[in-house]
């Protein structure tokens, strides 16, 4: 027999996930048609002047997929490797992470095709503001509202938001999220997604009845969601952090260390190699380490069919978008590892989101420990609606995940109906 080989194009994955939840929940087959597709997409060219004088046409893109529930939202990603199917899957798991946190919004995501490493701040400046003013047409605080996502951050959104606000001629804070304070950003959403992750991951390890309290914990990608979330799992759960990785490569030392420290030294020396203490692993076989939470917080894809056998922890934890295959999840789940769905895992930034989009409308700034609370309290009902659903139905915790998301929408298209 022919082995076929394993899907690695992340919205074929999205898709299937699609369709294994909608089997289970017997969704009419049009309705599935509608979920598996997005609503809107928009490609767009765009020139920029270089610092050198020479002006370069750049490629963007904006999916927006699915508002049944309401308006749409998710980030935008500068990358060399974006393409407009990963842009699609981003948008499809960013409608699931919505439904699943039981918040109001759709799914949306944005994406341009550059390498902002080898880029001037001017340069990207320039180029983030024709950028804003290409999808201008289609963004608004009432209709779809991005947010920072890989390779761009709190800076990028000033200048999105100053470009919006220069073409309507008043400041319109709510027409993205992640935000600096100054301009109407919210506490504690520089470290949301981490936070959210460590409530969820808390979750997980009182239902596999693991102590957090000296767990061992390898994280791949130390970049903003890794880095916070080593830091708060040592700091508030506990754990030992045995290893982490970036781009360059990852460290390891069974005794562990103070993420802190390892990210002092890296914004010193660029890299986390080469920490004192550690020995260096490749960020696949940190996935392979004798740790009980394995934690992807770097790109999709990742976990797949082949190192899937060799995973050792108890719990992962998914702060990426689309780290593991649909065929690794059968392994794992096969295999007794728990798997927090990205969906689930990291739902605290876009929640987050959401709470400085409400305080940007209101006009009416929360403390940290009120955006904290918020969103504990939101974490833990989303886990507890998956888990009672994976129960019911006896599937693994991303078709559960799936299922209370999907399960919502397809409520809400009830509701409203088909127009006209």
């Amino acid at each position: 027999m022919v082995k076929v080989k394993e899907t690695l194009n992340p919205f074929d994955i999205a898709r299937e996930q699609i369709d294994r939840a909608g089997k289970k929940l017997n969704l009419d087959s049009g309705l599935l048609e509608v979920l598996k597709n997005p609503r809107r997409e928009l490609t767009v060219h765009f020139p920029v002047k270089m610092d050198d004088g020479k002006v370069r046409v750049f490629t963007g893109y904006r999916v927006q997929y699915n508002d049944a529930i309401g308006p749409f939202k998710g980030g935008i990603r500068y990358h060399w490797n974006v393409s407009l199917d990963e842009v699609r899957a981003l948008s499809c798991w960013m409608t699931w992470k919505c439904a699943v946190m039981g918040i109001p919004y759709g799914g949306a995501k944005g994406g341009v095709i550059c390498n902002p490493k080898e880029m001037s701040k001017g340069e990207l400046e320039r180029m983030t503001r024709r950028y804003a003013s290409e999808i201008s047409i289609i963004i608004g605080p009432e209709k779809d509202i991005p947010a920072p996502d890989v390779y761009t951050d709190s800076q990028t959104m000033a200048w999105i938001m100053d470009t919006i606000s220069m073409n309507k001629g008043f400041a319109q804070p709510g027409v993205v999220t992640g935000k600096p304070l100054v301009i109407g950003g919210s506490l504690g959403r520089d470290e949301a997604t981490s936070r959210g992750m460590m409530y969820a991951t808390r979750e997980a390890g009182k239902k596999v009845k693991l102590n957090l309290k000296g767990a061992t914990v390898a994280v791949q990608g130390f970049g903003n969601v890794g880095s916070h979330y080593a830091r708060l799992m040592h700091d508030e759960q506990g754990s030992k952090i045995v290893a982490v990785s970036d781009s360059r490569g990852g460290i390891y030392s069974e005794k562990g260390f103070d993420p802190k420290e390892v990210l002092a030294f890296k914004e010193k020396t660029g890299s986390v190699v080469g920490f004192p203490g550690t020995r260096e692993v490749t960020n696949e076989d940190l996935l392979e380490l004798p740790v009980d939470i394995v934690a992807p917080c770097a790109l999709e894809g990742i976990l797949t069919s082949e190192n899937a056998p060799r995973i050792k922890g108890k719990i992962v934890a998914e702060g990426a978008n689309g780290p593991t295959t649909p065929e690794a999840d059968d392994i794992l789940h096969k295999r007794g590892i728990l798997v927090i769905p990205d969906i689930l895992a990291n739902g605290g930034g876009v929640t987050v989101s959401y709470f400085e989009w409400v305080q940007n409308l209101s006009e009416f700034f929360w403390t940290k420990k009120d955006v904290d609370e918020k969103l504990e309290g939101i974490m833990v009902s989303a886990f507890n609606r998956v888990w009672d659903m994976r129960e019911a139905k006896k599937v693994d915790m991303r078709q559960a995940a799936y299922m209370v998301a999907i399960a919502r929408v397809v409520e809400a298209y009830k509701w409203r109906g088909i127009f006209p």
